[in-house]
């Protein structure tokens, strides 16, 4: 698994390859890919600066219509869908392996389409990604391993230290180390208590 993209499967997975070097060009990363709706289809994109601060407003005007046509290129028939482009957000999806990392130390939640350990739901500190799996600690202090490839969804929970380090990733050229936080980090800090943050009222 490319660190770099989102496990997807089907037909997001054919779209994400159509519009992946299109955002890469303009300096963006794809971070998710979504069709839907069935009688009027909507392709759902979120992506992020590939510098690793959060994308704005602006930048979403600026690859929207960039996109749309190269997956009308692409694909005629797709790219008559409408096309919402957005940004990850705060509480965002986790992905890619490389959002696991990244967002090491934070909670978060995830759901699974095959049960693990008999349950499908999972809540808990990010630990990171490996060998193709998403790594969390539970409340109880249980660590766990769930593969990508079964992953329904996961996505970040918002939490007071969540909010400050995105805060720090809207600053292009100021985004969070790609190598791990920095030593005075909430991320770290989680890691050396195993607790979460506390939620944003």
């Amino acid at each position: 698994m490319d660190a770099d993209l989102p496990f997807l499967t089907g037909l997001d997975a054919r779209i994400a390859a159509m519009i992946a070097p299109a955002l890469a060009d303009m300096g963006f990363e794809l971070v998710r890919v979504a069709v839907l709706g069935r009688e009027s289809p909507t392709v759902q994109i979120m992506a992020d600066r590939a510098d690793g601060s959060l994308i704005a407003i602006e930048d979403c005007a600026q690859s929207s219509p960039a996109v749309g046509a190269n997956l009308e290129v692409a694909d005629p028939r797709r790219g008559a869908c409408p096309l919402h482009g957005g940004a990850a957000g705060i509480d965002r999806p986790l992905t890619r392996a490389k959002d696991w990392d990244r967002f090491a130390g934070h909670l978060a939640r995830a759901e699974m389409n095959m049960p693990i350990d008999g349950r499908k739901r999972f809540a808990g500190i990010v630990l990171g990604a490996r060998d193709g799996h998403g790594l969390m600690r539970l409340d109880d202090g249980t660590e766990v391993s769930l593969p990508f490839a079964e992953m329904r969804k996961a996505r970040l929970v918002l939490t007071d230290e969540l909010i400050e380090a995105s805060a720090r990733m809207m600053q292009p050229g100021a985004a969070a180390d790609e190598n791990g936080p920095a030593e005075d980090s909430p991320a770290e800090t989680h890691k050396a208590s195993g607790k979460p943050g506390r939620r944003a009222n």
